[in-house]
């Protein structure tokens, strides 16, 4: 009677152990989600930061604008290298754009025909140096402006009159 009773125990154990796998292949395996949310929009800042984006888009447009507007062209009185009101205008259009990039300008200074070939040479450096100068003073770091002198070599204006001279006497901003 006891081998009955011991496999009545036996029974009893392995019921259990079957009730309880059963249940636990019953529970929920359910691993769908949560259905997703409905668009909302943009959060507050999303907008702020296209806000911003746009607003430096237009800022860029109006520096390019009045770069454009100024030119990219200064001009220097007959043997001078001092820069004038009117040039330091045009080259603060430029500075203020240059500040909002990283780009680098080459300053290629020239002169008209009078004068010797070497003293041209020099004179076109010291103008393309005083705007370098004047950038450099103005916040432009120092290795973003190249100089380089052509002195007489490349007339903007061919002509042995003033009208010629005056637009040779230059430095082209590029």
């Amino acid at each position: 009677m006891k081998h009955l009773t011991d496999a009545a125990s036996t029974m009893k154990v392995l019921s259990v152990i079957f009730a309880i796998l059963f249940m636990a292949g019953c529970a929920s395996t359910d691993t769908a989600e949560a259905p997703p949310e409905e668009p909302t929009g943009p959060t507050a800042d999303e907008i702020a930061a296209e806000e911003r984006k746009k607003a430096q888009m237009a800022r860029m447009q109006a520096l390019e604008d009045a770069v454009e507007s100024a030119g990219n062209v200064v001009y220097f009185d007959f043997d001078k290298s001092t820069l004038t009101s009117a040039t330091r205008r045009v080259l603060d259009a430029h500075i203020a754009l240059l500040k909002e990039n990283n780009d680098s300008v080459r300053l290629e200074g020239h002169t008209d025909e009078r004068g010797t070939r070497e003293y041209n040479m020099a004179l076109g450096e010291r103008r393309a140096k005083a705007v370098a100068d004047y950038m450099a003073v103005n916040g432009i770091a120092r290795y973003r402006l190249e100089t380089v002198s052509y002195g007489e070599e490349r007339p903007a204006m061919s002509g042995s009159n003033e009208a010629a001279w005056s637009k040779n006497r230059r430095v082209e901003i590029k």
